[in-house]
Formats: C-alpha cells, sequence, structure tokens
C-alpha cells in the first residue's frame, strides 16, 4: 500500500464515523416526533443541532489543529463523538437529545475538515482532486448508511439501538485513527497561540478566491441541504411511508455521490474544473425542480441520485480549491471554509421550512434549482484564473 493510500485509509475510517453519526437521526423525524410529542418542524431542527456547533467550531478546530497537530486534533474529536451518541441512547427528553446533538455536531467538525487538510500537506495539487474524490468514497459511504440503515432498522431496534449502533460505528473509527496515527501522535505539537490564529485568518480573508469559495459553500449548502430534515415528513404527509421511504430517498444522495466518487477522474478529463462547476449547477438545478413537483418517493430517489452527483461535481471542486489558498495554514483555511459549508447547512433548514410554508415545495425548491444553478455559472467563471494568481491578486 502506497502512503498516499494508507493516508486516505486511515483519514476514511474517522469520515465514515462522523459522516455516519450526522445522517442517522433525519429518517427518524416522524417516530421522534411521536415519541417525544414535539412538532416534527421542531424535530427535524436536530440536524441543525448538529450542523450548526459543527460549523461554530471550526474557527477553533482549525487553528488548534495547525499548532497542536492534525492528527491529535482528529483522534480527540472522534472520542468526544463517541460518548455523546453513547449518551444519545438514553435521552430522556427532546432538549437532551438537542444536548447532545450539539455536542456530537461539535466534536465531528473536528474530523473531515482536518482530514482534508492533510491530504492537502501531503498530496501535491495535480493529483488531490482524485484523492480527495477517493476520501469522499467513505464520507459519502457514510452518509448512505447512516440515513438508510436509520429508516430500515429503526423498526426492529427502535431509535435507541440506532444511536446504539452509531456509538460503535464511531468507537471503531477512532481506534482506527488512534492505530493509525500513533506515530505522529508521539510527536510533541507546538503551543497553541491566539494571535498568529487571528493572524492567520486575516491572511487568508484578504485572499478575494478564499472569500469567494467560502461564499459559494455557504450558497451550495442552503441550497442543496435545506431540504433534506424536511422529506421524511413531506413524504408521510402524501400518504408515501414512513422512516423506510425516507431513508432510501436520502441514500440516493449518497448513491450519487458515490458515482461521482467513482467518475471523477474521467470526470477531470472530460471536463475539466471550470466546466464541472457548470455541469455541476445545472444538474443540480434540475434535480431540485424534481423534487419540488412531488412525485411518488421513488422519482424522489431518482432525482437526489442527480443531486448527489451534481452537488459533488460543485463540492470537491470547491474543496481542492480552499486546499490551496493558504498552504501556510491549511487547517485554518479549510476550517472556514467548513464553517461556512455548515452554517449554510443549518441556516438552509429553517430557510426551506419558511419557504415551503409560504410557496409551498415547487415554488421553494423552484428559487433553489435557480440559486444552484446560477452558482455553478458564477464560480465557473470567476475561478478560472489560476489560484497563484488569484493569491497574489495579480
Amino acid at each position: 500500500m502506497t502512503d498516499t493510500s494508507r493516508l486516505i485509509a486511515i483519514l476514511a475510517a474517522g469520515g465514515f464515523a462522523s459522516t455516519f453519526a450526522g445522517r442517522v437521526v433525519e429518517p427518524l423525524v416522524g417516530v421522534l416526533a411521536r415519541d417525544f410529542a414535539a412538532a416534527p418542524a421542531t424535530v427535524a431542527l436536530l440536524s441543525t443541532a448538529f450542523a450548526l456547533p459543527y460549523a461554530l467550531i471550526q474557527p477553533v478546530l482549525g487553528p488548534v489543529g495547525d499548532a497542536l497537530g492534525k492528527e491529535r486534533v482528529v483522534v480527540t474529536c472522534l472520542g468526544i463523538l463517541t460518548l455523546a451518541l453513547a449518551a444519545s441512547i438514553v435521552a430522556s427528553d427532546i432538549r437532551m437529545l438537542f444536548a447532545l446533538r450539539m455536542v456530537a455536531g461539535a466534536a465531528a467538525g473536528g474530523v473531515i475538515p482536518l482530514a482534508l487538510a492533510m491530504m492537502g500537506d501531503r498530496i501535491p495539487m495535480n493529483r488531490r482532486q482524485v484523492a480527495i474524490g477517493r476520501f469522499l468514497v467513505a464520507v459519502i459511504l457514510g452518509q448512505l448508511m447512516g440515513s438508510t440503515v436509520s429508516g430500515l432498522i429503526e423498526g426492529q431496534i427502535g431509535w435507541r439501538g440506532v444511536f446504539g449502533l452509531s456509538t460503535a460505528v464511531a468507537a471503531a473509527g477512532c481506534g482506527a485513527v488512534l492505530v493509525g496515527f500513533a506515530r505522529s501522535l508521539r510527536t510533541a505539537g507546538s503551543r497553541f497561540a491566539v494571535g498568529p490564529a487571528v493572524q492567520r485568518y486575516r491572511t487568508i480573508l484578504a485572499n478575494p478566491r478564499a472569500r469567494l469559495l467560502f461564499g459559494a459553500v455557504f450558497i451550495e449548502a442552503i441550497a442543496v441541504f435545506g431540504i433534506f430534515p424536511h422529506l421524511a415528513h413531506l413524504i408521510e404527509a402524501r400518504g408515501e411511508g414512513g422512516p423506510r421511504e425516507a431513508g432510501l430517498v436520502l441514500a440516493g444522495f449518497a448513491a450519487g455521490g458515490l458515482l461521482y466518487s467513482l467518475l471523477v477522474g474521467v470526470l477531470l478529463r472530460l471536463l475539466g474544473q471550470t466546466r464541472m462547476l457548470m455541469a455541476g449547477g445545472a444538474v443540480s438545478g434540475a434535480a431540485l425542480l424534481t423534487v419540488g413537483l412531488a412525485g411518488a418517493w421513488q422519482i424522489d430517489a431518482a432525482a437526489l441520485v442527480a443531486l448527489g452527483l451534481g452537488f459533488y461535481m460543485l463540492h470537491n471542486t470547491f474543496q481542492v480549491q480552499v486546499t490551496e489558498v493558504a498552504p501556510e495554514a491549511r487547517a485554518s483555511a479549510v476550517a472556514l471554509h467548513a464553517f461556512s459549508f455548515f452554517c449554510g447547512q443549518a441556516l438552509g433548514v429553517a430557510v426551506l421550512g419558511a419557504g415551503l410554508a409560504a410557496l409551498g415545495q415547487l415554488g421553494a425548491l423552484a428559487l433553489c434549482a435557480v440559486l444552484i444553478l446560477v452558482l455553478g455559472l458564477v464560480t465557473a467563471r470567476r475561478l478560472a484564473q489560476p489560484i497563484g494568481l488569484a493569491r497574489t491578486g495579480s
């Protein structure tokens, strides 16, 4: 096994565990609403309770990772994630579950962004998009299995059993990363200091390309992810099923992401990064419009396959670009990127909730479709400038 393959395998274990934990709640919205006597719209905000702390912790974890060592921070975060998921098994009310999802989200925030930064440190730019695409296989499988398995097995083991399973997955991921980076963890990191961390952020935010990328993923997250926690309730309201059908629909998004991971090398050769962004926006927009038409859940599942493909054509390109905007403070740059992305996810749930109430399913998702299409076109034009020139402002 090459050093690159070994690095991807180790990081994949942690990435899988973090995304598995993040997706297990979405198919359970109806079940949790009944068990805790809460409104489905309120329970859907459990996704926000995970995503918002994930976002807000990024400005802290980025410079901490740069100073103390990215490997050390990833292992610590996976350990805290495991403990938060274990406590969720015995949650006695919805408020306790909200609190534990917040802890879990903050802990998960230290895994994938720092994994991307580590790949930026160790993998040359000309091989990085394919390498990150391979890493995304594990991340997407975590999403796929988190939502699908949760919906399929809840009837047999209950939602507490689902949290038990996610605890075991997180513990396994933590153990794998701990063993894989054992040598790095024995080396001493440097001391964390606030002043240099603030200066690194000032430098990053002074880069127009960095600001464009941060804004792009914020908009992307609102347009794509805002509908996810509402899908279970919308499917139930149409009389088409419950957690099982919602889990299968949500699995379509992950399946589309896996398709992207398999095709990323071919897509890069055929399209290049610029046309990849344009195509990703168009495919995502068409998929969101299809979901807005509110057909059968099977049609929604097929549309989410296309949405997953289009989303990762956009998002993976943004990820690769952001790993190079500040090579001297890579973890901080990727952390700000993740901060923007998960702020968008957290806000998107409420925005789509309001949009569904005011405009209906078609109106709300048609606006999202236009937004993601325009985003693909604008970023394709703006990011066509070479990275080195954009960084220097030439």
